[in-house]
């Protein structure tokens, strides 16, 4: 028998004028018999009120024309169309750029000049003077070894980057799709809530025009329908605000309405994710290429006392004589060592490798505390489901029963249907954390920052 169908049968109709009013032995022992079949079909509610619960977000707002998205499909889309992401996977083209002008060779030098030649004594000869020279300049390997190291540390890091972006993005999405199937289960509870007081409104309002009940009944029970009634607007409106949340993080590529193929109910390996580790987390690579690029900029910053030389040839040709000269120049680091690059550079490479150990740190915390969180989760959900849920519906029949033969009031049947709704809440909201810390350990481990979803 169904929920609502064992509701319909407990609650009174109205009775003729010729119709008794049952003794009290016999409703004592109707009370006893309903007690006792409520409790012996109360697995077969739950199991019925479960499949209901993880069909709800599925059939809401649903139309002969929307769509059904796959959680592969949405993420697909979402890393697509994402303004950010494409934003910052533009910064490997540009790291790409700085490597190939690390690598470019100093451009040589070309000077040429020309004048005239006066003669002042009489052995002189006068006439046009030209003179050409070249100079090229030659760095010191060690110096362009350390630019090119660093502007490839920069371009590894520019890859982890991406990476990380990818992963935290995929995890954002993915949050947000549970949240959307979490509303919609919400809002579908919200919608049976509202439907079930509206019959048992109706019942109570027979009952009060018949004299069989006092008209306080009726002023709760409309209390309680519009409050059900408000909290059923509200959550078709955070249904929307959810999928339209999803939206924009796909820069408005996906449908209006749309329909998630998930479910709050999916499983969670837990041995997988307690084999989880961080150290493969693109955030901890980047920083490491962080740290690797600091290091070539310190010892780059070190050679950088000696750039290197310059070599120089030049020719000069007057009326009767044509020299030829060949120079190297070199800069001394006489009165500028460059202590204050050195010491800057070696102090940001410290400050970068400060910075990996102490996110490496803080992603195992982390860890450690969304297992926690997991456990939590995963205790809370089986309590809920077999414990609780199930107490407030065997509660709900006793209460209905002892309202259908007139030992209890109105009040009390609503006051168990409140109850039984907070409850059935609480174990939605245990699902959605159970879930969520799921995809808190794999974006903590790093896992969806690899090409497959």
């Amino acid at each position: 028998m169904s929920y609502r169908t064992m509701v319909s049968a407990f609650l009174p109709t109205r009775t003729g004028a010729q119709g008794g009013a049952p003794s009290p032995r016999l409703a004592k022992i109707a009370v006893f018999g309903l007690c006792l079949s409520a409790g012996l079909c109360a697995q077969a509610q739950q199991a019925e009120d479960s499949a209901a619960v993880a069909s709800a977000a599925a059939s809401l707002h649903a139309g002969p024309g929307q769509p059904r998205l796959s959680l592969a499909q949405l993420v697909q889309t979402v890393l697509d169309n994402n303004p950010e992401l494409r934003s910052v996977q533009q910064s490997s083209v540009t790291a790409q750029a700085a490597v190939v002008s690390a690598a470019a060779l100093p451009n040589p030098k070309l000077e040429w000049s020309r004048g005239d030649n006066k003669a002042r004594l009489a052995s002189a000869t006068p006439g046009s003077v030209q003179s050409m020279g070249i100079s090229v300049p030659i760095e010191m390997p060690a110096l362009r070894s350390a630019r090119v190291e660093a502007a490839q540390a920069g371009q590894r890091a520019s890859v982890h980057q991406i990476a990380a972006a990818r992963n935290a993005l995929v995890a954002q999405v993915k949050l947000k799709a549970y949240e959307v199937v979490l509303r919609e289960a919400q809002a579908q509870a919200a919608h049976d809530a509202v439907k079930l007081l509206e019959q048992v409104h109706e019942r109570v309002r027979v009952r009060v025009s018949s004299g069989e009940a006092a008209r306080y009944e009726i002023i709760k029970a409309d209390a309680e329908l519009i409050n059900a009634r408000q909290q059923e607007q509200t959550a078709k409106l955070l249904v929307e605000q959810s999928q339209l949340t999803l939206n924009r993080l796909a820069a408005g590529h996906l449908p209006t309405r749309f329909d998630l193929a998930l479910s709050l109910q999916d499983g969670v390996d837990q041995a997988k994710l307690q084999s989880l580790v961080s150290q493969t987390h693109p955030e901890l690579l980047q920083l490491q290429s962080e740290v690797e690029r600091a290091e070539a900029q310190r010892q780059g910053a070190k050679a950088g006392r000696w750039p290197g030389l310059e070599l120089r040839y030049a020719q000069t040709r007057e009326p009767d004589i044509r020299n030829h000269t060949l120079g190297v120049t070199v800069q001394i680091p006489l009165f500028d060592q460059r202590r204050g690059p050195i010491d800057e550079a070696a102090s940001e490479a410290e400050r970068a490798r400060l910075r990996l150990e102490g996110r490496r740190a803080e992603l195992e915390q982390q860890m450690q505390q969304a297992r926690k969180v997991l456990e939590m989760a995963q205790v809370r959900t089986k309590a809920l489901s077999e414990g609780a849920v199930r107490e407030a519906e065997s509660a709900l029949r006793v209460a209905e029963a002892a309202y259908r033969f007139g030992e209890r009031g109105i009040l009390d049947v609503l006051d168990a249907q409140r109850v039984l709704r907070t409850v059935r809440a609480d174990l939605l909201e245990a699902r959605y954390q159970l879930q969520s810390a799921r995809i808190e350990l794999d974006f903590l481990a790093g896992r969806y920052a690899e090409a497959a979803i």
